[in-house]
């Protein structure tokens, strides 16, 4: 996991404890005696020190979650501070757009950024969470990744809001989340395809295990079910939105005889990698293979040939995202705790008719 930060801000004091005023009945000092504990543990344990023992972190952690301890900052939130923003894995096209998003809410805020990685997890470890909850952050945004429930409630023992953005799996009630309409987006990619003929049409998503993945093969399924074109399982493919994942799927899926004559890639990287792979196989896009990305990406204006695409909104979702874990930090309700933005279909000239067959 690598972590950087855009401003250096110095953490609160870890051993103050007298700014800081529950939002329910309980009290630090019950809370120490409940636990069999002093005063100063748990400030350290609210503080996310790191020199306290794990049973002894786990027992508080309990008592706090028991009397539904909420921790009220005392100092103002008006001015500068920190956000933090967490990817599973970083990317440098997709993850571009996410942080310009964030940066332009953040910024007229004055807010520093703290940029985490999980290195293709998606869940952070501990020690990622004691770092945070050192910090102090306004809030939190986690991207293609997700938090335990003993995570989620260390989190709001602090009062430290949190947001989901393109959720990994379908999260639990009262998680606020901001995603895309990856169904539609799947179904307007395949129908695309099937309007210009085409009846082989192959699908290679993302990771199996990720809900926009499953969402953009529902909506490709759904597509085929409409046209009364069976789905051929050999055809749908789950990959790892990586120009990888799109190379390798598209050299099984071109070189073989009763190949595609269409490919639908769920994201741009795929696509890159699936135009790679027909290149090398001697195949001409879109006269021998139609190929549709995912993403809307600014490069996918300038390969040869531009490439079609389903355009994700990647700079909206985080800075609708940002809006939402700032004004659940001022205290306000977010009208709408479940946010998904419209995708939509942008025509180039990597698709086209399917050869004629002779």
């Amino acid at each position: 996991m690598t972590t950087t930060s855009a401003e250096n801000a110095a953490a609160p004091d870890d051993d103050v404890v007298e700014a800081e005023v529950p939002t329910s009945t309980a009290t630090i000092a019950l809370i120490a005696a409940e636990a069999g504990v002093s005063i100063p543990t748990v400030s350290k344990v609210l503080n996310g020190r790191t020199d306290v023992a794990a049973v002894t972190r786990a027992r508080v952690e309990e008592v706090i979650d028991r009397h539904q301890y909420r921790r009220r900052r005392g100092r103002s939130q008006t001015g500068p501070g920190l956000l933090d923003l967490v990817f599973h894995e970083l990317d440098a096209g997709w993850a571009v757009q996410i942080i310009k998003g964030v940066e332009s809410v953040a910024g007229p805020e004055r807010l520093g950024v703290v940029l985490s990685e999980l290195g293709g997890a998606h869940r952070p470890r501990q020690e990622w969470l004691d770092d945070v909850l050192a910090r102090r952050p306004r809030g939190v945004i986690l991207v293609l990744s997700d938090l335990d429930p003993a995570q989620r409630r260390q989190l709001e023992t602090r009062s430290i809001p949190f947001v989901v953005v393109d959720t990994a799996g379908e999260q639990p009630a009262g998680v606020p989340t901001v995603g895309s309409a990856n169904w539609a987006g799947g179904l307007a990619a395949t129908r695309h395809l099937l309007g210009l003929g085409h009846r082989k049409v192959a699908v290679i998503s993302g990771p199996v295990d990720v809900l926009c993945s499953r969402a953009r093969i529902d909506g490709y399924r759904t597509a085929l079910d409409e046209a009364g074109v069976a789905v051929d399982p050999g055809l749908v493919r789950y990959g790892d939105f990586f120009v990888g994942g799109g190379y390798t799927h598209g050299m099984d899926l071109l070189d073989r005889p009763d190949r595609p004559t269409a490919i639908f890639a769920g994201s741009d990287f795929q696509a890159l990698g699936v135009l790679r792979a027909a290149r090398e196989l001697g195949l001409r896009v879109p006269q021998d293979l139609s190929v549709v990305g995912y993403d809307d990406l600014p490069v996918t204006e300038w390969i040869g040939p531009p490439l079609t695409t389903i355009h994700q909104p990647l700079y909206e979702m985080a800075a609708t995202a940002t809006r939402m874990v700032l004004a659940t930090a001022r205290g306000e309700a977010p009208a709408n705790p479940r946010i998904e933005l419209g995708t939509e279909l942008v025509i180039r000239e990597s698709t086209a008719p399917p050869p004629t067959v002779v």
